[in-house]
């Protein structure tokens, strides 16, 4: 399948089968010149760059020259994948010629030749399977566990040949035979990459789960009738039909009907929404009861569920910290494994007076025990799952990096307005100083319909019975402030002004041409929880703050009923943006904000978090989105989530560093013979994915 955005491509490539397949790509790709590459592994997907210099056609070229191939959408998923089909294959011939060793001597399994024609079409399978693989890998200069493989299978077939032609007609030829080994090895190795094949596939589910949403038929009115039509149908402007029971095809606005609606796989939030007419519904989203009729609003990739899907993709890509440690290690481990297999065999013979024999069989056992893939695999399956069960969630998670910051937290700073309370206000008291009151409500009104502030939505809500349409010019919106523009040649300000010493018991004052003629009181309501949220954070040894361009006295009302450990009120963008530098300084700090004012202070934080509802530049600035806007209840499941997506990635490495470590000197000395050596490397990989599939279901809350 292949999808284009401007300039950007991204190809669904098959073959890849861990990191170290991913980074070859990667690296290939680059060397080429083709620029913004990136390769997911899991997703089977290659993205990239393509100019003048370089077309799709090249690109694909290339990537067919490395031994890889480009899957189209229309090909159908095969019931069994090559890798099941060569496992089966290989076991039918390898399970006679390893029960040679459980009959007499005399019997028909220990004939050379019998044994020589159970393991050629094993050995030829390796030949294909992991040769081919090998050699590319080789010839991209990044060395696989496949090479390892294909050496160890390698060297016990032709040894087994070498023996057979040197002894042919003795009694000691059966001592030099090792047909079985070679055949083994290849076989337990494939069963690993038939385990670990399905195991990254349970690693993705959640992308699945949501990408799935989207196969959805839409019922639309065209000449009024009902036609059914695809998702990839639908356009902007069509009219929906959505019944009891239906899933929301795609973005739109309700234009009749009511009804109860399921945004748990989308927001997290457990409980139905109730919508009526002109409220937004999203794709994805189930009705519960009632019927609606909507226009569409968002189609393809525009739709709030594309855009998370999306974000899950990218944020796949970013590697943190840990993982690069991890691939450079894996990127040098091949090379350090044959020179250890050498040095063993010569150390083994020539020093210790080993026999060749067993000499050899220990060096083919470092070869086939060592496992790099265990180190590739380490990060980015416990990444997949991570974010992917955040996702399910409500939580957006924009990277591997977020994910590993979210465990070196000390400080949480929260935004007052929006974050902590509602943002929905009420007018408690309007001031009248100077001026007939419809014509200063009217103005207000269409002032502050240019301001995405939730005061601003919030003002406009409660004088809507007083709308009526004028024609404001010079609008200009000051971030932290207010909002000013220009009518009947006066001019109009809404807001804080600095200018002018306000009165403490009035939230936003109402000027014309510098003098205040209005003044406005406004309450606001705590969302639901925050307390438990916020005596939550501090349980779990979080230091919590506010960070507030709201006057001191409400701050400390606030503060009253949620006890923060230090508060700061009266802060401009600017003052926020300090603030966050300073906690920084003391401790890892995180700003949870949702407004223009905070984009600064999210932006400089060492974390910043923003809500679903949050104003655009506050998402772009933010690392993690809160797709629940009514509660911060997700607040520590994000970072319950990243605390244990971390541990799983320091055991999986921890596993992969300490398997090897082991293992690789226990084959040196002869204590494990070449085919437990593949059991044990063919199951190395399993445990590290089947640790990642266990934070899919771990409780953690």
């Amino acid at each position: 399948m292949i999808k284009s955005n401007p300039k950007n491509i991204i190809l669904h490539v098959e073959g890849m089968t861990c990191n170290n397949c991913a980074a070859g790509i990667k690296k290939h790709l680059e060397k080429n010149t083709i620029d913004n590459v990136n390769v997911n592994f899991s997703l089977g997907e290659v993205s990239f760059n393509i100019d003048q210099k370089n077309s799709l056609e090249k690109v694909i070229s290339l990537i067919k020259e490395i031994g890889y191939k480009i899957k189209h959408k229309k090909e159908k998923e095969k019931k069994y994948s090559k890798v099941e089909i060569l496992f089966f294959l290989s076991l039918l011939f390898t399970l006679p010629l390893f029960a040679h060793m459980f009959f007499d001597k005399t019997h028909i399994l220990y004939n050379p030749i019998v044994q020589l024609l159970l393991c050629l079409p094993v050995y030829l399978i390796g030949l294909d399977y992991f040769g081919r693989s090998a050699f590319k890998s080789l010839r991209i200069g990044i060395p696989n566990m496949d090479v390892l493989i294909f050496i160890g299978s390698s060297a016990a077939f032709f040894y087994s040949l070498y023996g057979w032609w040197y002894f042919l007609g003795t009694n000691e030829v059966h001592n030099y035979l090792f047909f079985e080994t070679s055949a083994t090895i290849i076989t337990l190795v494939l069963l690993g990459n038939v385990l670990e094949h399905r195991s990254v596939k349970q690693t993705t589910t959640a992308l699945k789960d949501l990408s799935e949403i989207q196969n959805i038929t839409a019922k639309k009115i065209e000449n009024d009738k009902i036609i059914k039509i695809k998702f990839e149908e639908i356009k902007i402007g069509d009219i929906l039909v959505i019944n009891n029971g239906d899933k929301v095809p795609t973005d739109g606005k309700i234009i009749w009907g009511e009804c109860s609606v399921d945004e748990s796989m989308i927001t997290g939030e457990s409980f139905p929404v109730s919508k009526e007419i002109n409220s937004q519904v999203i794709g994805g989203t189930l009705v519960n009861s009632g019927s609606i009729k909507i226009t569409v609003t968002s189609v393809g990739k525009n739709t709030v569920l594309s855009q998370i899907i999306e974000l899950v993709k990218n944020a796949q890509k970013d590697q943190p910290n840990i993982q690069k440690f991890g691939d450079k290690v894996s990127a040098i481990f091949v090379p350090i494994v044959i020179l250890i297999s050498i040095f063993t065999f010569f150390i083994s013979f020539y020093f210790f007076n080993i026999s060749l024999v067993d000499a050899f069989l220990r060096s083919i056992a470092v070869l086939v025990v060592s496992c790099p893939c265990a180190m590739g695999l380490a990060t980015p399956t416990a990444i997949m799952v991570g974010i992917g069960r955040a996702a399910k969630n409500g939580i957006l998670i924009k990277g591997g990096v977020t994910l590993e910051k979210m465990g070196n937290i000390k400080n949480i700073a929260f935004d007052k307005t929006g974050t902590i309370t509602t943002g929905k206000f009420k007018i408690n008291e309007f001031n009248i100083i100077k001026g007939e009151e419809n014509e200063i409500k009217n103005i207000i009104y269409n002032l502050e319909k240019f301001s995405s502030h939730p005061i601003a939505n919030s003002i406009i809500n409660e004088l809507s019975d007083f709308s009526k349409e004028i024609q404001i010019e010079n609008i200009e919106e000051k971030n932290g402030f207010g909002i000013s523009g220009s009518f009947n040649g006066s001019n109009y300000f809404i807001g804080k002004n600095p200018d002018i010493i306000p009165d403490e018991k009035f939230d936003v004052y109402f000027s014309k041409d510098n003098e205040i003629i209005a003044k406005i009181k406004l309450q606001d309501e705590i969302k639901e929880n925050t307390h438990k949220v916020i005596d939550e954070l501090k349980e779990n040894n979080f230091k919590t703050i506010l960070i507030s361009g709201d006057r001191k006295e409400k701050c400390e009302k606030l503060n009253q009923e949620i006890t923060f450990d230090s508060i700061y009120t009266n802060q401009l963008p600017q003052d926020k943006l300090n603030v966050i530098e300073t906690l920084n300084q003391e401790d890892n700090t995180i700003m949870i904000g949702d407004g223009i004012n905070d984009a600064p202070a999210l932006s400089k934080a060492f974390l910043g978090i923003s809500l679903g509802n949050a104003s655009q530049i506050a998402i772009q600035a933010s690392e993690i989105i809160l797709l629940n806007n009514k509660n911060l209840n997700q607040l520590p499941k994000a970072l319950k989530i990243g605390k244990h997506t971390l541990l799983t990635i320091k055991q999986n490495l921890f596993w992969a560093f300490s398997y090897n470590i082991i293992a690789i000197p226990i084959a040196c000395l002869g204590y494990l013979n070449p085919m437990w050596a593949a059991l044990f490397m063919a199951f190395s990989d399993v445990v590290v994915i089947g640790n990642s599939i266990r934070l899919k279901f771990k409780k953690i809350f």
